[in-house]
């Protein structure tokens, strides 16, 4: 178990800053997720925590402890990879062992298989046991990968993407299995993605990472609810937010152009809150999640509108909902509304749930 401490680190390659100045602060036994695009710098932190990279500045923390200098096998982590590292005509048995035959390590026989069978059944691949790896399926071989991490029980555990390669139904059920293995080890996880339900089903706390920049840190609920700039308040979301361009006048939004605009009233906190902003120009931010759609107006935020093209999800639809041609934006609704393309409707944004964004710098606009 171990606490990491990121200080300014920064790495480049050539002219290119894959991470720029970075400051993370992971506590012990936490699950902390590095959220980001391809591109955005996630695995080069990864591997410089590892050990795998030097930084160029920078320095990184151990129980405050610090490592810049260690080499990955002093650094005792465990780095489980996007494409399983697993040796292909040994037995799931062998593999587990490997970690633990080193000469580093020199693990007596017995102990080592007390190991194996106490991971095999955290895992659940017990009757695996002497099957060669090229005979697994994709989440089997995953778990495996996984086990050969846990039998060196590290001070920390590193993953890169881990269930990227698995189909969508995998991937949920090892979300989950993740989730419970890391409560029973009760160790720290340093976890990489691109994928946001991953990040957010999973994390303690999540990093939002954009070309080499951490933009925010926090709680998924934080990062879900808060969103620093309009970057985050896209990336994290499904479906994503709507981002409508608007103006403020007076106790007023407007929002779309001026001759064919919808109006919005705007509550007191977001009348004091848009008064940072540095022109009248904002962005408004609502969530499909937080438009109310109904067959009949619903006070004065209530707008009319046409459904054009709906998306449905068994449980609920989305709905792509024009005002005019350049005012579009989704709304979810339950399947029992019973909505069809081409119906008028009618839409009522939840004001007090919106976000307010700063037109020029996409950032949020707080008190």
């Amino acid at each position: 178990m171990a606490e990491i401490k990121l200080v300014s680190l920064k790495k480049s390659f050539g002219d290119v800053t894959a991470v720029n100045e970075i400051d993370i602060d992971v506590k012990d036994k936490e699950f902390f997720v590095l959220l980001g695009p391809t591109g955005a710098g996630k695995t080069t932190t990864l591997r410089l925590i590892a050990g795998l990279e030097k930084p160029d500045q920078g320095d990184i923390y151990f129980d405050h402890e610090k490592v810049n200098d260690l080499g990955p096998a002093i650094r005792d982590v465990a780095f489980v990879f996007q494409y399983y590292t697993l040796y292909p005509h040994y037995t799931v048995r062998q593999n587990l062992e490997f970690p633990l035959k080193s000469n580093l390590r020199k693990t007596p026989q017995d102990v080592i298989n007390k190991k194996i069978e106490e991971v095999a059944k955290i895992l659940h691949v017990e009757h695996l046991f002497d099957r060669q790896t090229v005979n697994l399926s994709g989440g089997e071989m995953q778990r495996i990968a996984i086990g050969r991490a846990i039998v060196r029980t590290p001070k920390v555990f590193l993953m890169d993407e881990p269930l990227s390669n698995l189909d969508a139904k995998l991937r949920e059920e090892m979300r989950a299995e993740l989730a419970r293995l890391h409560l029973d080890l009760g160790e720290t996880f340093f976890y990489v993605t691109h994928d946001q339900i991953e990040a957010m089903t999973m994390g303690d706390r999540i990093g939002v990472l954009n070309e080499g920049n951490l933009l925010q840190t926090g709680t998924p609920d934080e990062i879900y609810n808060k969103p620093i700039n309009t970057f985050v308040a896209r990336f994290v979301g499904s479906p994503m937010i709507n981002l409508l361009d608007a103006e403020i006048e007076g106790q007023k939004l407007i929002i779309g152009k001026r001759d064919r605009a919808m109006e919005c009233t705007l509550n007191d906190y977001q009348c004091k809150l848009v008064g940072n902003a540095k022109s009248k120009s904002v962005i408004l931010g609502i969530r499909p999640e937080d438009i109310i759609v109904s067959k009949e107006k619903q006070g004065n935020n209530s707008f009319e509108c046409t459904i054009y093209f709906k998306q449905s999800m068994g449980v609920e639809d989305i709905l792509n909902l024009k005002v005019t041609d350049e005012l579009i934006f989704k709304a979810v609704a339950p399947t029992k509304f019973m909505a069809n393309v081409g119906d008028r409707i009618f839409a009522n944004f939840k004001m007090d749930r919106s976000h307010i964004f700063d037109y020029e710098s996409g950032k949020r606009l707080e008190l």
